[in-house]
């Protein structure tokens, strides 16, 4: 069995039969969230390039946009890139490689990270998780500065629960009424994803943006004090446990080619 079949059949073909039974204008986006873990020394550069001259471009040419990049500004093993590739089909995300495989811009732009020694490796590790989206926040929404190149920082949350049934209640806190206190405090929405494949299962993933880490603080106490958040925080059947058991924050700036 070819591995393209394998993987397709195997792993996705559950995701796939979920993604069917979604209909109208509220069928939910996929996204696969890359995490490229560095050294310092050449892996930053090497990798930087691949990306902005390979990987983008090439995922654009299949029909994959827009497509984000971002690198750590403040957060756990810094250097790293991480990089957003939404798509409203989970086998477009499955088969992306396969297709850039056959891409000869691509290749050629991609040669140097390929080739890559074991004594000089391009990084140190690959992270990746697939992602369907919110019910209540279907789409990946860019921010309003993002066409003009505006300044812009996002954090990336991802909150792992300590069984399958608080992490359930946990999606159903955000669709009960968190977007509209994220709105109201002011925070630009990125994206709501509840991790399909991935490590550290079961967990959820989004994003917010903001113009910098000033405004940022501001809004974090705007979202505490709402009275969204309050009525949320405050139902029985959100805080009678812990239904979120660890969360991982990380502060990134998009690079000049992110498209997010």
């Amino acid at each position: 069995m070819k591995r393209r079949q394998f993987l397709t059949g195997s792993i996705v073909a559950p995701v796939l039969a979920a993604g069917a039974q979604q209909a109208g204008d509220k069928k939910r986006e996929y996204y696969a969230l890359r995490r490229y873990e560095l050294q310092r020394g050449p892996q930053p550069k090497l990798t930087e390039g691949f990306l902005a001259e390979a990987l983008v471009p090439g995922l654009n040419r299949i029909g994959i946009s827009p497509v984000g990049v971002f690198s750590v500004s403040i957060g756990p093993q810094d250097p790293t890139f991480y990089v957003l590739i939404p798509s409203t089909s989970a086998e477009t995300l499955v088969n992306a490689d396969f297709r850039l495989e056959q891409d000869g811009e691509y290749m050629t732009a991609a040669a140097a990270f390929f080739k890559a020694t074991d004594k000089q490796p391009a990084y140190a590790r690959v992270e990746s998780s697939l992602m369907l989206a919110f019910e209540g926040w279907p789409k990946l929404t860019l921010p309003p500065v993002t066409a003009q190149r505006g300044k812009r920082m996002f954090e990336l949350r991802i909150y792992e629960s300590p069984s399958d049934y608080d992490h359930r209640r946990k999606v159903e806190m955000f669709n009960s009424g968190e977007f509209a206190a994220f709105e109201k405090a002011g925070f630009w929405q990125v994206f709501f994803g509840d991790t399909l494949i991935g490590p550290r299962m079961p967990n959820l993933t989004y994003m917010l943006a903001f113009e910098d880490l000033a405004a940022r603080d501001k809004m974090w106490k705007a979202f505490g004090a709402s009275e969204e958040w309050k009525r949320l925080s405050s139902s029985p059947r959100y805080n009678y446990e812990e239904i979120v058991s660890s969360i991982t924050n990380v502060i990134l700036t998009p690079t000049s080619y992110s498209q997010i």
